[in-house]
């Protein structure tokens, strides 16, 4: 696969440098207003905490000026105030990248069929996802969804952050891409690959997951790092020992730092692609957006996941079609 392949043609290239150019002009616009609006904003907040804080001092106890429980209680109102009217001053700049990036996004991605775009909108496909791919959580967010068609099959991908716990407590189960593609050949119940847990983990999962069963890939490198479990053990031992682990083997050295992770729930196929890395981020309102450093690496990005999740639709095909 090169992505070079992907990228959009001279023309189309022509064009998204035609609406970068218009929004360096917004954009200068917008950073002129955030740079005003901003110290306006919040400097009156400070002037008026500052001068109600005097006045409570011709009030207060000589030993508590300053200090007092007013002026505490003063602070925290400010402090809230604060925060709140910083956000509402760099609201032409979030604004305006937002609005970008929901026109530029459907340019860049043109080898991409029937592409539509949402920012933090629940994926459709979420809820088919086996939750024996991911672990427990109780929290979800998203951030970009792209879905569309490649390759003449149907995918959605976006970025998902789940996490289990409340509060200081709570921690991160699974952080990066998600990619939800029809298989070609659906698999006959659920069958995950996941990276592999400690002993304790396993064995609270296995009470209460006693449908799912271990598989073994054969390969011992695969084994070590990964679990295989499925509910349907005769249907997933050739893809386990077979394709599933080819796919595996070549994932492991895409993405070597956390593994990547797949399911398969009957049509519905999914890849996970653990990362920190906001792929669709455009850089920070005072930065000039440029072509080569910000736009191309998007689409390179983007072509490789749908690349490798079209490699993984093929495991479970018949020999005939693979």
């Amino acid at each position: 696969m090169e992505t070079a392949d992907f990228m959009p043609s001279e023309a189309v290239t022509a064009g998204i440098r035609k609406d970068i150019e218009t929004y360096e002009a917004a954009r200068a616009w917008a950073v002129r207003q955030v740079r005003w609006r901003v110290p306006l904003f919040v400097g009156l907040v400070l002037v008026f905490v500052a001068l109600v804080a005097w006045l409570f001092n011709k009030v207060a106890d000589p030993n508590e000026q300053w200090f007092s429980t007013p002026h505490v209680f003063l602070y925290g109102i400010g402090l809230v105030a604060s925060s709140v009217l910083y956000f509402q001053a760099m609201k032409p700049a979030t604004r305006l990248q937002q609005s970008f990036r929901e026109t530029l996004l459907p340019i860049i991605f043109g080898f991409i069929g029937d592409m539509r775009y949402q920012h933090g909108g629940r994926p459709n496909s979420f809820d088919r996802l086996p939750r024996e791919a991911v672990g427990a959580f109780n929290k979800q967010s998203f951030d970009d969804v792209v879905s569309g068609r490649y390759e003449e099959f149907p995918f959605e991908l976006y970025e998902a952050e789940l996490r289990v716990g409340s509060g200081k407590d709570s921690s991160t189960v699974f952080k990066g891409v998600i990619v939800a593609f029809e298989a070609i050949e659906p698999f006959p119940g659920v069958l995950v690959a996941t990276r592999r847990t400690n002993a304790v983990v396993g064995f609270f999962r296995g009470m209460f997951a006693s449908k799912m069963q271990d598989l073994s890939s054969g390969v011992p490198e695969l084994d070590a790092a990964y679990e295989f479990r499925t509910d349907n053990v005769e249907a997933a031992r050739p893809l386990v020992t077979g394709r599933l682990a080819q796919a595996l083997k070549w994932l492991g050295e895409t993405w070597p730092d956390d593994p990547a992770r797949v399911a398969l729930n009957g049509s519905d196929g999914f890849l996970l692609l653990p990362q920190t890395k906001n792929f669709f981020e455009l850089p920070d309102i005072s930065v000039p957006l440029d072509y080569t450093r910000h736009v191309a690496p998007m689409i390179s990005d983007m072509a490789a996941m749908l690349a490798t999740a079209a490699l993984v639709r093929k495991i479970g095909a018949k020999d005939e079609i693979g």
